[in-house]
């Protein structure tokens, strides 16, 4: 007897993640799973219209910082809201398991100053029904989300949890320490975690100033974490690297990781500030890796990572004034009135900031790249449209133009400040050249963190817009190559092999998109995260529907409250198909 599909999802024209050529035809779901793609399917219990739309695979982003956020909400936005059906979580060795009870004030603190997390949020949010990490893994899987989520192991907790005050000094471990890291790396990727992470980037620190704890680590301790993918014969390996060494160094560590451990391995890639051609070597070396028989890949977003500030937000130009800091807390209306008393403009202007994070000083002090965002966000300015060429075609000093760019739309105007990339270009410099690289990987959307910095969780969104519809360059990409860029090639990367693609058996996380209507609007603030506090969101057009595990979780943008989003445990498996047959598209 035949079954009466799920969901039909009709006459949309299906780009199946491979990257071929589109065709158009229907697709069946049941169970979850999709069970027939052809042009003779029956009527389904639920249909969706796809004409005049393309239906793709639900996105998969790797590097999110959900691990807070999936334990008190259940709705993982900004992501969910532009077509990411699964994310994975844990990066850049920070996070909050595992963990003992007297070190939960420790990870808080970490996670405000590397993340952006207010300390309030994290109080009041988090449960703690865990310490090890296979408790938190226990933990995780009685929540319910809209999208499916997996996690990673992160370094700096792990390095805490097993070696106490002196982990958070930044003490060298004893031989000791490194077995029992290992140890613990190896139990966690058995019990379900997807990899490990570590970061030895100077920008993640304390609030206060001080490095993370994985930040100053010796090669030996970070080799002990890949031995311990080698022990347990499976998982990823994440990093975020030292910018202050150089790309050969850097890339002879990639190699001794990835031979350690002999598992994948990814890295945050793009441009430094202080090696600006670095990226080419790193290009090459992923091609020489790949020749040697190790798989390891360069994650890459596909703009210039950059700060969003503003008045209502973390940072901006007069952030770190001792004056700004007095108000900084009252709400926006009274902080917008007291700026614009003559007075105050003058003192808060002529001072100079006072902060103990010296990452943070830097964001604010290259006043030759910040911008107007603007409604609809221009991601790619050129020269003549910062805030400091303005001044100088206005004869006005540059402080003064950033002071009232910030008080435009009653202080809810955002600056954009990239932090990559040269500006004056329609494609940014390097990125025009990272993103269609075969050896690097579409990711870096850091959705869950940087609430109020950072807003890069809608590229897949900016992906649709720039690089295809609206793009000038030979550099774009065809849509086939790019869908597969957002879904196919990620979940892959991370050994999600059960989806990113529409075939039959396969996950049932599927997007359809009307690309006539796509848009991306500017981000907004928003006071909804735990105890009132903020965080950026973005919204998008022209995604008809999201289906996750075969139901309908958006539509129009809008959550229907479905919540069939999973914890992912470990690696999954291509599916074999049993008993279901594919029709053949016309």
């Amino acid at each position: 007897m035949t079954q009466t599909p799920d969901i039909v999802i009709r006459g949309g024209l299906i780009h199946d993640g491979s990257g071929d050529n589109p065709f158009v035809a229907d697709i069946a779901i049941h169970d979850g799973r999709i069970t027939a793609i052809g042009n003779d399917i029956a009527a389904g219990r639920e249909e969706i219209d796809a004409s005049g739309a393309i239906v793709t695979p639900g996105f998969v982003d790797i590097h999110t910082h959900y691990d807070g956020q999936v334990t008190w909400e259940s709705r993982l936005k900004p992501s969910s809201s532009h077509g990411v059906t699964t994310v994975v979580m844990g990066n850049c060795g920070v996070g909050f398991a595992p963990i003992r009870p007297h070190q939960r004030q420790l990870a808080i603190k970490l996670m405000e100053g590397v993340e952006d997390i207010p300390e309030v949020v994290m109080a009041e949010g988090l449960p703690w029904n865990w310490e090890t990490f296979p408790e938190y893994l226990d933990a995780l899987d009685k929540r319910e989300a809209d999208i499916d989520f997996a996690t990673q192991l992160p370094h700096s907790p792990l390095r805490v949890f097993v070696m106490g005050d002196r982990g958070a000094n930044l003490e060298p471990p004893t031989k000791e320490d490194l077995a029992e890291m290992r140890r613990l790396t190896a139990e966690a990727i058995r019990a379900g975690a997807l990899g490990v992470s570590t970061s030895r980037h100077i920008a993640h620190r304390f609030r206060d100033g001080r490095l993370a704890p994985s930040v100053p680590t010796e090669e030996e301790e970070v080799l002990a974490l890949a031995a311990g993918l080698r022990d347990a014969g499976a998982g990823v390996f994440q990093l975020l690297p030292s910018y202050e060494i150089d790309s050969p160094s850097q890339a002879k560590l990639h190699r001794k990781i990835a031979e350690t451990s002999g598992r994948p391995l990814s890295f945050t890639l793009g441009q430094s500030p202080h090696e600006p051609d670095g990226w080419k070597f790193m290009l090459n070396e992923l091609e020489r890796a790949a020749a040697d028989g190790l798989d390891i890949r360069g994650q890459v977003l596909p703009r210039p990572s950059a700060v969003m500030m503003g008045l209502d937000l973390t940072l901006h130009p007069f952030a770190l004034n001792p004056s700004y800091k007095a108000i900084a807390d009252l709400p926006l209306a009274r902080k917008v009135a007291i700026m614009r008393d003559p007075e105050f403009r003058a003192k808060l202007i002529s001072e100079e900031p006072d902060d103990p994070n010296p990452f943070f000083k830097f964001l604010i002090s290259e006043t030759e790249r910040i911008f107007v965002l603007g409604d609809p966000p221009n991601y790619n300015p050129d020269d003549e449209d910062s805030l400091a060429a303005m001044a100088r075609r206005d004869g006005r000093p540059v402080a003064e133009v950033f002071y009232d760019a910030l008080l435009q739309r009653d202080g809810k105007e955002i600056l954009y400040r990239p932090m990559g990339g040269a500006v004056g270009r329609r494609f940014h410099g390097p990125v025009e050249n990272l993103v269609p690289h075969p050896r690097t990987i579409i990711a870096l959307g850091d959705g869950g963190a940087h609430y109020s910095m950072i807003c890069d969780a809608a590229y897949s969104t900016y992906m649709l817009t720039y690089w295809v519809r609206n793009a000038e360059s030979d550099r774009a990409l065809p849509l086939p190559a790019l869908i597969r860029s957002l879904c196919h090639d990620p979940a892959v990367a991370v050994g999600l092999e059960d989806r990113g693609v529409l075939k039959v058996g396969y996950k049932a996380d599927i997007n359809v998109i009307d690309m006539s209507r796509i848009h991306l609007h500017a981000p907004l603030t928003k006071r909804d995260l735990p105890a009132g506090a903020r965080r950026l969101e973005q919204k998008a057009d022209g995604y008809v529907a999201t289906v996750v595990s075969g139901q309908i979780v958006y539509r129009e943008g809008e959550p229907t409250g479905a919540l069939p989003g999973r914890l992912v445990r470990g690696a999954q498996a291509a599916p074999v198909p049993h008993g279901m047959m594919a029709a053949e598209p016309a």
